[in-house]
């Protein structure tokens, strides 16, 4: 059976003791994130593995003796029961969330961790969703304004497919940089995949920022929180 998604609504309740992971650039984090999130781009997942791998293991105080029925959380809200059977419920249970803008990259980055025997969930709807129900975003000091990769994808591409149609009136048979985008988009979505905003990540607008420590000081406070909870519990 499917399992439920992880909502904003769930979030919400639950941010105190979650362990949020943000896998969206550094420029996308910095123009505005969850509040607590720590910023673990999907292109550098595989670096943060063992930290992930703690944190996702950590007990929060709210869920050490929590009786999980059935392999359900327990809350009930508007749409009935939340929750999730196996990995999944566990990871709401001990709060391990995946996040990005739309909820994409977090799933892919999920089914990534998962695979790797790591618990979590992607938070559905993303930061966007979150944004939209009226809950605040935090902004690194000093970040510029960055648009989303999926708004930045569509402004690449749709800019590629024009340039080929006015390159082909002066140079016949340009054209087919059009048909490659256009391919290379039917393949994205078959695959759910971008190689694109792969990279478009790369460039300097999307990387770490000054007022940004790094991904290093992010898994070091990371492993850090994560071995105060258990020295608590």
């Amino acid at each position: 059976m499917p399992s439920a998604p992880f909502t904003v609504g769930t979030l919400s309740r639950r941010l105190e003791s979650s362990t949020v992971i943000d896998v969206r650039t550094p420029g996308e984090y910095g123009a505005g994130h969850i509040p607590g999130a720590f910023n673990i781009p999907l292109d550098r997942l595989d670096e943060a593995l063992p930290a992930l791998r703690t944190a996702a293991a950590r007990k929060s105080p709210e869920a050490e003796g929590t009786d999980v029925p059935d392999g359900r959380d327990g809350p009930v809200g508007p749409d009935g029961p939340e929750g999730a059977e196996g990995p999944e419920a566990a990871a709401q249970a001990e709060g391990l969330v995946v996040v990005c803008g739309s909820g994409a990259r977090s799933a892919t980055a999920r089914d990534r961790l998962m695979s790797q025997g790591i618990a979590a969930v992607s938070l559905d709807g993303g930061t966007d969703a979150w944004a939209a129900a009226g809950h605040r975003l935090a902004r690194t000091p000093g970040a510029r304004a960055v648009w989303p990769m999926e708004r930045q994808v569509r402004l690449a591409a749709g800019s590629l497919v024009l340039l080929g149609l006015l390159a082909d009136l002066a140079v016949p048979g340009f054209r087919v940089l059009s048909f490659l985008i256009g391919g290379g988009l039917v393949f994205s979505a078959l695959s759910n995949t971008c190689g694109m905003a792969a990279v478009l990540s790369k460039l300097p607008y999307n990387r770490r920022q000054t007022a940004d420590s790094g991904l290093d000081a992010t898994l070091a406070t990371l492993t850090e929180r994560s071995g105060a909870t258990e020295r608590k519990g």
